[in-house]
Order: structure tokens, then C-alpha cells, then sequence
């Protein structure tokens, strides 16, 4: 059995992968789920740090402290140098980072029954954009905190072509396959030759015709519907008295998961109390000052995600938020959600057509999607991929498993 594991960091749900005889690949983490949510919370009354499921419950409880999501996003970022105050003491985020890691690390060898020297990390195919510098600096970054864990040996694999040998695993001739892996934070592509005979080949680089991804996902539909929903009923899009518009910045870092955390500061405060004295409909603005005096930043955001994931399913869906001040019921509407998201699903489809064009590939040339990673379930998206290609059969994985499980499978390759 490999001392070696595949580890999918990700910005909303981290998995860890590992093969071994009559067992699952999938390691459980949380109260017996293979998926641990990317969440830490410094609870300042117990004095304490939670992760994943129970950090949001703690959270939720109502204790003082901070909630840190989608740490993920920090990656080749200025920010990843930066700090946030915890119970009046300044954690640089790369401390944050390396504590999530390490508490995936030791999950998983508890999970396990044995210790993980090696690892096969995930990455998107690009953390940022058009940055190669800064893209390489984001790997770098978590190559080193994985170190600090206490991982020796260390490679990095795509997380669409990680996805890419967990499908080959299932299938029995050979494919053309477009994987279209959508998590929190990117959307990755490759387009790859798969099949049974192709699977025992060490290097697989004649296999990829092409990869790509640009640095749209989850939060970012999340933080679109928040802005086009919820906010306006907070001031966002209204005037001061002098005409002029109240400033959206405050309305964009309460929206943003990774800066939900800005609007807490002492300087946020006093500017709000300004701007509720200056503003045209004073109750808007002191709605908003309540929620960030009560700190409920990321209620508000995990109202907003959960009415996303309902509109995958449903044509309506009814926000209660009953944490501002008055409470407050808002209906939102599916055509309004695929409105306020459709420059980023433009952008992902162009990704697309981008991809097949560098791989010279027609597009009924492709046989399969395949459908990985959580945000994948949103129709708008996934309707425009398919659209790329209509004559592929569309095959959903396991939105939050495949590329861990791809990622366990190539660290045997890589690691024995």
C-alpha cells in the first residue's frame, strides 16, 4: 500500500484520494464524508480552532470570532502575504493556509491508518489569469506549505486531467473527452485521449491534445447573484444626497468570499456611520451597517450560495433573511440568476471553443463531457459547454470526489 496520496485542495471542499486494496478511494474526513469544506473559524470564546463543517456550525452558533473561506483564492495574490486580526492578534493568512493544510494532511493518515510522505496536489490550470509569474509564485506557495505538513515528496497535476483518469478508470473503449471541471474559485479544461490501453502508459503527454481554464467558478456566480439580488436591498445602486453613488466597493468585498472579512474593520465602521448620515434612503444603509456591526458577512453569503445551488433545480427560490434588520423574504428567479452570471458563462464558453481550436480539434469530433467539480451543476453553464459541443454525450462524475480520485490513482503513477 503507497504512502503516497492525491490531494484536492480546493476553494470550497478539499478531498484527500488514496488507492489501496478493498478500500474506498475516497478518505473520510467529517462525520464519515469524504469532503472537508476549505473552512477554518477562530472561535475567540473557547479560544479554539475548528475546520470544515464544524467551523461553519461554530460560525453559525453565534461565537465570537473569524470565519475564514476560500482561502484557495489567496494563491499568487498579494493578500497571501497579508494578515487578518483574530481575537485581537494579527495571523498572517499563509499560517491559516498551512493549519488547513495540516489538519487535511492528519484527517486523512487517521482515515487512513498510516502516515502520507508524498503527495499529488492538485492545481488548476491556472491560479491566475494572464500572470505567469504570479501563477507560478501561487504553486510555489503551496508546494512549501505542503512541506511545512510534513509531506517529503511533492507533484502537481491539473486538476481536469486528475478528473480526466478517474473517467478512464470507469470506461472500456477509447474516447475523446472534454473534461469541464467547475469548482469555487476556476473552470478547467482538457481535452484528452482516454482509454483502457492508454491507462497503464506512464507518461501521458501524448494523450493531452490541449488544457485551459480561466479563474471563473462558484464564488463568482455566488458573488454575481449577491450583487444583482441581496445587496440593492442594502444600498447597493443608490445615491448619496450630493447624487452622487454610494461607493460599491463595501458592496463587492461583502459579496467576495476571501474579503467578506474587510468590512469588520474599525475604518469600515466609522465610513458607514458617514455615509447612513449622507445617504438618500438612510434605512438601506443602516441595514447594512447592522449586518456588519453583527458581523453576519458570511450568513449572508451562505444564504446567497445555498439559493444558487437551489436554482439548479428550481425556476424560484425564497431567500429568508431574517438576520437583517427587519427581517426580510426575497424571491429570486432563475431567469435573474442566469442574467446576473451571463458575462462569466460568455467567458467559459469562449474558453471552450478556445481550447478545441488550439487542439485542432471540430467539435463533433468529441465524443464525451464529462461534468466534474461542485459548480458544474449550474444549468446555464453547463448548457453552454454542451453547446460547444452538441454531438458529445454529457456524463456527470462525482462533482467532489473525481479529482481526488484521480489524484490518488496518478500518485501511484508518480510515487509507486
Amino acid at each position: 500500500m503507497a504512502n503516497a496520496c492525491g490531494v484536492d485542495f480546493g476553494t470550497s471542499n478539499s478531498t484527500v484520494g488514496w488507492v489501496a486494496p478493498g478500500r474506498p478511494v475516497m478518505l473520510p474526513l467529517e462525520e464519515g464524508k469524504a469532503t472537508l469544506p476549505s473552512v477554518v473559524f477562530f472561535n475567540a470564546d473557547d479560544d479554539e480552532v475548528t475546520f470544515g463543517r464544524a467551523a461553519l456550525a461554530d460560525y453559525l452558533a453565534g461565537y465570537d470570532g473569524r470565519l475564514m473561506r476560500s482561502l484557495k483564492s489567496l494563491l499568487g495574490t498579494p493578500l497571501m502575504e497579508g494578515q487578518t486580526e483574530v481575537a485581537g492578534r494579527s495571523v498572517p493568512f499563509r499560517t491559516l493556509l498551512s493549519q488547513f493544510i495540516g489538519e487535511l494532511k492528519s484527517r486523512a493518515e487517521t482515515a487512513a491508518g498510516r502516515p502520507f510522505t508524498a503527495a499529488v496536489l492538485g492545481r488548476p490550470v491556472y491560479f491566475i489569469d494572464d500572470d505567469p509569474v504570479a501563477d507560478q509564485l501561487a504553486e510555489d506557495t503551496l508546494a512549501q506549505i505542503a512541506r511545512d505538513a510534513g509531506f517529503r515528496d511533492i507533484a502537481f497535476q491539473y486538476e481536469p486531467i486528475a478528473a480526466a483518469f478517474d473517467y478512464e478508470s470507469q470506461i472500456d473503449g477509447e474516447e475523446l473527452v472534454l473534461i469541464a471541471d467547475i469548482g469555487g474559485g476556476t473552470s478547467d479544461f482538457s481535452l484528452v485521449r482516454l482509454g483502457p490501453e492508454r491507462a497503464a502508459k506512464r507518461d501521458r503527454r501524448d494523450d493531452i491534445l490541449a488544457t485551459g481554464g480561466v479563474h471563473i467558478g462558484g464564488t463568482d456566480f455566488d458573488k454575481y447573484l449577491s450583487l444583482a439580488t441581496v445587496m440593492p436591498v442594502l444600498g447597493h445602486g443608490s445615491e448619496l444626497k450630493s447624487g452622487s453613488a454610494v461607493p460599491s466597493s463595501y458592496y463587492f468585498n461583502l459579496a467576495t468570499w476571501h474579503t467578506i472579512n474587510q468590512a469588520y474593520t474599525r475604518k469600515m465602521s466609522s465610513q458607514l456611520a458617514e455615509l447612513v448620515r449622507d445617504a438618500r434612503e438612510p434605512a438601506l444603509l443602516q441595514r447594512l451597517q447592522n449586518l456588519i456591526e453583527d458581523r453576519a458577512g458570511h450568513w449572508l453569503a451562505m444564504q446567497v450560495e445555498e439559493a444558487k445551488i437551489a436554482l439548479s433545480a428550481s425556476d424560484i427560490v425564497q431567500m429568508n433573511l431574517d438576520r437583517l434588520t427587519p427581517p426580510l423574504t426575497l424571491d429570486v428567479a432563475r431567469p435573474r440568476f442566469v442574467t446576473a452570471i451571463e458575462p462569466l458563462v460568455d467567458t467559459v464558453g469562449a474558453t471552450v471553443r478556445r481550447l478545441l481550436d488550439d487542439a485542432g480539434v471540430q467539435p463533433g469530433q468529441v465524443d464525451t463531457v464529462f461534468f466534474t467539480g461542485g459548480s458544474s451543476g449550474v444549468a446555464a453553464l453547463r448548457e453552454r459547454i454542451g453547446a460547444v459541443v452538441p454531438a458529445a454525450r454529457r456524463v456527470e462524475g462525482d462533482l467532489f470526489g473525481s479529482i481526488g480520485a484521480g489524484l490518488a490513482l496518478d500518485a501511484v503513477r508518480q510515487f509507486g
